[in-house]
Parts: C-alpha cells; structure tokens; sequence
C-alpha cells in the first residue's frame, strides 16, 4: 500500500446519538471550479464528521477551502462554474449529493442553517429584520404575519437583542454589528435545526464583541444539543468553545485533533507556525511570527505537500509525495485518539 492509499484512522472523541451514524459526516469530498484559466481546485478530499452537541472548528488561511466545504454541505454552490466531481455528504446516514433539489431545500433551515461572516450583506436591506426573520416561520410552518412576528420577537429576545418588542420594525443599517450577527444567529436557530455551520461569525467585530457572540453561541448550542461547524482563521476564537479541530490548507485537511491536544502539540508545520502567528502577552515588543510566503494558487497547486514551498521542514519527500493524514502516536507508538497528520516529518514536529 503506497502512502496516498493509506487512510486515516482518527477515531471521534464522543459518542453519538443515534447508535454510531454521526449528525453529519463529509466523505472524501472534492470541489472544482471551472474557468477561462483553468481548473481550480477549492477541495481536495476532505474527510470530517460531526456528531450532536460537538462542536468541530476548521481552520485556515483564506483560500484554504473551508467556506466551499460549507456552501457544498449547504447546497449553495454556484454550479456552473463549480462541480463536485466525487464525495459523499452524509446527514444522518443519508447523501445529500443523491437527493433532489427540493429535498436539499427542505433541509435547509429545518435540519441544517448557515451563518454567514457578512450580516450586513446576508441581510435585505430594504425588509425589516422582523420580516426576515418571520419568513422563515411563514414558509416552513405555515404562521400566519401576526404570528410570524411573535416568533420574530422571541427569537430576538432569545439572543438578547434589547427592546425587541420596539425593534422588531428596525432595519439592517439600523443595528451594530454584533447586533447584526445577533440577529443571523436567531435566524439559524428559527427553526432549532439539528446542525449549524457558523462562517466566521466573528470577522470584523471588536474582541469584546467577538466574546460575546461566540459565549452566546456556545449556549445556545448547548440549550438545544446542536452540531456546530465553526469555520474561522482565527485559533483564538475557538480556543474556548470547539471540541475538536481541523486545519486545512489547499484544499485538503492537514491536521485533526481535539482543541487542547493541538494547542499543546501541533503535529504539523502549518498548524505550528499558525499558532506562532497568534500574539501573545509575553512577547510584548517583539515582532510577531509570520508563515514566509503565500498559499498556493488552486490552479497550480504544488506537488507533494501543497505546504511544501512555505515549509521550514520540507525536504525532497515532500515536493514529490503527498502524504496522507495518518494517525498520530506517541513516542512509544501508543495512538493519540482523535489526531491525525498529513506531514511526513509529523514526528520531528510533536515530539521535537
């Protein structure tokens, strides 16, 4: 068996609810976009799973693939240009891929709701946010307007929206930004789906801010026991509320592990020099660590190890051979549950 045949064998750190399926498992999924210049490939055989109550963050640099991953799982993928040309997306043990447009439709909203990072453009501006919001109770459960806006008041309510009562009327433009995102989050959670995928939800708010919406999102998804895929570039918004985490770069995943086994011990360079890049209170004065050079253009990934041009680790393996994410061990060879690298020189970097 040569290294690309091998597969992973990272085990789920929890059970789950329904004798062993996961809520939602992603099966070597692949991504392309087709234009004037080429094939770009966004996802190259991405393998995660999510299971109720748990939380997974996907990490990575802009342009790593994790937002296709999501409109692919969400079923919102301009096609043309893009094409999934291989790969399961299993919901409770059923392939979405396999289901029809008008069955992927029902899903959405009901068993599976996205938040997007722009509130402001993700929301009508020309339609009160009570309207927005009762929508979705008019068209799923058939409310009534009056009975649509009553929900819309909860739900406010519910993410602490103040005065929603006398709010219910306003705008968009008429709210903050984290009152924004206050308000996406409600119309996630209108129909208390069983999964959320959260796409940067914190991107251009201040770190209070930022706080408060990811504590509000941990709650919530505790109240309601949901799966939550938190999609994000920043390894410090997840510290506190992900279970596990996958980092991606280039379109594959390159490392899992649970979240505080990866703060402790990267096993892979891109996540080491990712962890590196965060500022801490110690180095105050000293010039903060940036990984050299940029990532990979989809049209012309990289042989190899996609990495492989930014890596201070690389070596002639790596620009030939693209490894696979292999289980992680121990120094004695006892397996690591839940950890996975796609590095060569994996045991140089959690053991050196």
């Amino acid at each position: 068996m040569t290294t690309m045949e091998k597969t992973a064998n990272v085990p789920e750190p929890r059970a789950t609810d329904d004798g062993g399926t996961p809520l939602l498992e992603v099966r070597d999924l692949h991504v392309e976009f087709h234009t004037r210049d080429g094939v770009a490939k966004a996802v190259n055989g991405v393998n995660y799973s999510v299971n109720a109550g748990e939380t997974l963050a996907v990490l990575g640099e802009s342009g790593s693939g994790k937002s296709v991953t999501a409109q692919a799982i969400m079923g919102i993928l301009d096609m043309p240009p893009g094409k999934i040309p291989q790969g399961e997306i299993l919901f409770r043990g059923q392939d979405m891929l396999k289901m029809s447009a008008e069955e992927r439709r029902k899903l959405r909203g009901s068993k599976i709701a996205m938040i997007f990072q722009d509130a402001l453009s993700s929301l009508n501006p020309v339609l009160s946010v009570g309207y927005q919001l009762g929508e979705m109770f008019r068209v799923h459960q058939g409310l009534s307007k009056k009975e649509a806006r009553a929900k819309a008041v909860e739900l406010m309510d519910r993410v602490r929206i103040p005065a929603a009562k006398e709010r219910v009327n306003d705008y968009p433009h008429q709210f903050s930004g984290g009152m924004r995102q206050r308000i996406m989050i409600a119309m996630a959670l209108a129909l208390e789906p069983d999964l959320i995928i959260a796409d940067e939800p914190t991107t251009a708010l201040d770190v209070t801010v930022q706080a408060q919406v990811m504590d509000l999102l941990a709650e919530l998804q505790r109240e309601y026991n949901m799966g939550l895929i938190l999609i994000t570039h920043d390894l410090g918004v997840v510290a506190d509320v992900a279970d596990k985490i996958a980092v991606m770069y280039a379109g594959r995943i390159v490392e899992t592990a649970p979240v505080g086994e990866l703060y402790k011990r990267p096993a892979h360079p891109y996540t080491r020099g990712l962890l590196d890049s965060i500022p801490r209170l110690d180095q105050k004065g000293q010039e903060l660590y940036a990984i050299k050079g940029l990532p990979p253009n989809l049209l012309n990934i990289p042989t190899g190890c996609a990495f492989n041009p930014r890596c201070p680790k690389a070596q002639d393996i790596c620009r030939t051979e693209t490894p696979a994410l292999a289980p992680v061990t121990e120094a004695d060879g006892s397996e690591l549950t839940g950890r996975g690298s796609a590095c060569h020189f994996w045991k140089e970097t959690i053991h050196g």
